[in-house]
């Protein structure tokens, strides 16, 4: 048996589904706006996780562009049935008011694809599922929502039977469930155990307040009895955890017999989390009336998980990402859409990560950028940029990015009294400024840049010799580069990212040598 501290995902992996398929364990989690799409990781214990693959990898299945901040792909489902993957996934265009969200699946022989052309479903609601009952039947169970005055915006469950030779939903919706009196019912995950079914919901909304409730029904239509003692797991009203916003989550039963639950989490550092939504693991028993509960008593989520399994946690870690291979190294991720080679480039300089400028970070629409979760308060990301601005308009260098509306830009440009020069573009719920007068750095084409984070902190520095570095101006807030700080519903998490930007719209270039993270803790 080993201990293993939570969260197992660490930074921005939120909304886990969770699958066991004979000694392989997968985690699917939500990627939003980031491309390819949907984040999947695997274990063979329960310790240590692997991200493996993001399946959504072709605009055919996944085209995001103009989609803003938070919006793009919601809580994924992966499930596994007679020899075949199947992911079913939101969608979201938009998620204010009317919430414009679509519903589909996508299947696959093996888990690293090939994934099939997406399946529509509907378009009720967001956070759908897809279960296979024991008698060959399938069903997608979502929430869905109402934008009437005096009406819930969370309106209840819904099943409907899924006709997979004919590609489609039946169309016959049912309202199985409407939630309990904690609100916000979302997130539906539906098992068949022993005699019961049994819906799990997360509900109480994706903040502080979060929580996972459960019922079950002895048929799949209802009606549906809830646990007493609901909720299953939630943080509220506990800020002495270190584990908060636990909700959303997914049940497994272990090779043992033994039960594990995945849940949303997050972990705040002044009421922010930087890291954004990550997925702990509880150990479940079920009670001796058949309900399931936390292991050993309470729904506070807990700060560390039992696995069966004997394995040895792997330490911080501290990577050196080159640019050798044909394809990006998978742990880096681009805004809404593939670039194309017209953008992002592998091959017009061997070794280099070559991006051709285009939009500012402000951009919904093509952004030259790749970018990288941060997954430790504590961390320092590196690298080197090859370019040569002649205009204010010409830009590279390495982000402290959230969205849009929120990032820190230390990059390399060009001044017209100063010439090449080092600076920091803040963006702060969409307000621009220039933190701190432009450094020169001479004659150079070659920069190195820096960022360092230490919780609440961040710091810049660069160097024109890769040995020497400077920090630029004082130390900021990463506070700011967080879900909590936004003026609306955000839901993601902190990236490092590599861009670069050429506002006369002629693609100068910058290259990138390497990317090197390490995590102090």
């Amino acid at each position: 048996m080993t201990r293993v501290a939570n969260p197992i995902l660490k930074g921005f992996n939120p909304d886990p589904s969770f699958l066991r398929v004979g000694d392989d364990y997968y985690i699917a989690t939500s990627t939003f706006e980031w491309f390819p799409g949907v984040q999947i990781h695997h274990s063979k214990d329960l310790v240590n996780w692997k991200l493996l693959t993001r399946p959504l990898d072709r605009v055919s299945q996944l085209d995001m562009r103009g989609c803003l901040d938070s919006t793009g792909v919601w809580a994924p489902c992966l499930t596994y049935d007679k020899g075949t993957y199947y992911l079913v996934y939101t969608v979201v265009h938009t998620k204010e008011h009317f919430k414009d969200t679509h519903n589909y699946v996508v299947t696959s022989p093996s888990i690293m694809g090939p994934w099939s052309e997406p399946v529509y479903l509907n378009s009720y609601g967001f956070d759908p599922s897809l279960f296979h009952d024991d008698d060959g039947r399938k069903y997608v169970v979502t929430m869905t929502t109402d934008f009437r005055k005096g009406k819930s915006r969370f309106a209840g469950i819904l099943l409907e039977e899924f006709d997979e030779k004919a590609g489609k939903c039946l169309g016959n919706p049912r309202l199985i469930f409407t939630g309990t009196e904690i609100g916000m019912t979302e997130g539906p995950h539906l098992y068949r155990i022993g005699s019961y079914y049994y819906l799990f919901v997360a509900e109480g909304g994706t903040f502080y307040n979060h929580a996972e409730s459960v019922a079950r029904s002895k048929t799949i239509e209802g009606p549906y009895e809830q646990m007493p003692g609901n909720p299953l797991v939630t943080s509220k009203g506990r800020d002495e955890l270190p584990i908060q916003k636990a909700g959303h989550g997914a049940l497994v039963q272990m090779q043992n017999g033994e039960w594990a639950f995945v849940h949303l989490c997050g972990r705040p550092v002044e009421k922010h989390c930087m890291l954004g939504r990550e997925t702990s693991m509880q150990n479940i028993v079920f009670d001796k009336d058949g309900w399931p509960r936390i292991k050993g008593g309470g729904n506070s989520p807990r700060d560390f998980f039992e696995s069966p399994f004997d394995a040895v946690p792997a330490g911080p870690a501290d990577i050196h990402y080159t640019f050798e291979g044909e394809t990006l190294p998978i742990d880096f991720q681009t805004l809404r859409i593939p670039l194309g080679e017209d953008i992002l480039s592998l091959k017009d300089r061997k070794g280099y990560l070559r991006l051709y400028g285009r939009e500012s970070l402000s951009s919904t629409f093509t952004q030259a950028l790749v970018g990288r979760r941060q997954q430790s308060f504590v961390c320092s990301v590196t690298t080197k940029v090859e370019f040569d601005p002649t205009w204010y308009k010409h830009m590279a260098g390495l982000a402290y990015y959230y969205g849009t509306r929120q990032y820190y830009y230390l990059r390399f440009s060009h001044d017209e009294s100063l010439g090449k020069v080092v600076c920091i573009m803040s963006c702060d719920n969409g307000k621009h400024e220039e933190l701190f007068d432009p450094v020169a750095v001479g004659d150079t084409t070659s920069v190195w840049l820096r960022v360092e984070t230490d919780h609440a902190v961040v710091k810049f520095f660069y160097s024109t010799d890769g040995e020497h570095f400077i920090q630029y101006g004082e130390d900021c807030s990463a506070l700011r580069i967080s879900d909590d700080h936004l003026d609306n519903s955000a839901f993601t998490g902190a990236f490092f990212t590599l861009s670069c930007q050429d506002m006369s719209g002629f693609g100068k270039h910058a290259d990138f040598a390497f990317l090197h993270y390490t995590e102090k803790e």
